[in-house]
């Protein structure tokens, strides 16, 4: 498990549900930081370093907060490895999970970025500390393409927490097109997992995907929402931000 961090408090969170959820799976747990630097800082000399007392000061403390992660993660007796790496972009935080085969990418900032360009699922924190194991997802879907992917790792995620998974689509008014809302799509996808019995399936005929999610979340105890994602910018834009701000997202790019 790769935990990205800024040592904001949305990372803090990220780091409590990091550390909970590699204890939940017996996972190693990696805590990842990057710098920016004013110049390529692994090719300067030792003497030249005292050049920079800015980004010295930056490195010493990002080692003491990376040390005080693993001490926490090492109370829960996981196995633990910290990294600081300089660059002047945050992409070097998916290169180091590929060349380390996470499983999963838990993070509380360069959310964007992340989301749109992640194999492996991402589990973003917000401000609110996460009550873990979940016990409700809902994973929503206007289930037009093949998500049965996604909706296996969702449902691997789901067991090991023993959580329901509350499968939701949400048709627009303007896509609307008949008095009754139709399960076709999510029946044909749900053949593919027979063995899969812990949901609940709606379907909601709303003004807009917006709304249709408050409306689930406020009749429906929900701990995290997840759903799939293209690759494309303005992820966040499509959600309100009372839900952004009050739930983590699990994202699964396709």
């Amino acid at each position: 498990i790769l935990v990205s961090t800024t040592f904001s408090e949305n990372c803090t969170h990220a780091v409590d549900l990091g550390i909970k959820l590699a204890k939940h799976n017996n996972a190693e747990i990696h805590f990842f930081h990057f710098i920016k630097t004013p110049i390529d800082w692994l090719k300067i000399s030792k003497a030249k370093e005292s050049n920079y007392p800015e980004t010295l000061k930056q490195i010493v403390d990002a080692n003491s907060k990376l040390k005080d992660y693993e001490l926490l993660a090492k109370k829960e007796h996981l196995k633990c490895r910290t990294f600081i790496e300089f660059d002047e972009s945050p992409e070097n935080i998916l290169e180091h999970s590929n060349n380390f085969h996470h499983d999963f990418i838990v993070t509380g900032s360069n959310v964007e970025l992340i989301v749109r360009k992640a194999n492996v699922p991402v589990l973003i924190v917000k401000e609110d500390k996460i009550l873990f194991p979940f016990k409700n997802i809902v994973f929503i879907s206007n289930f037009k393409n093949d998500v049965s992917d996604a909706l296996d790792k969702v449902v691997s995620f789901a067991t090991k927490c023993n959580a329901k998974i509350h499968l939701l689509q949400i048709i627009p008014e303007a896509h609307f097109k008949s008095s009754t809302p139709s399960l076709n799509p999510v029946e044909q996808l749900l053949q593919k997992f027979p063995k899969f019995k812990n949901y609940t399936l709606t379907v909601y005929k709303e003004v807009s995907v917006e709304q249709g999610i408050n409306t689930f979340i406020e009749q429906q105890p929900v701990d995290l929402i997840a759903m799939v994602t293209h690759g494309k910018t303005g992820f966040l834009s499509q959600f309100p931000n009372g839900v952004t701000n009050n739930l983590p997202i699990m994202t699964i790019n396709i």
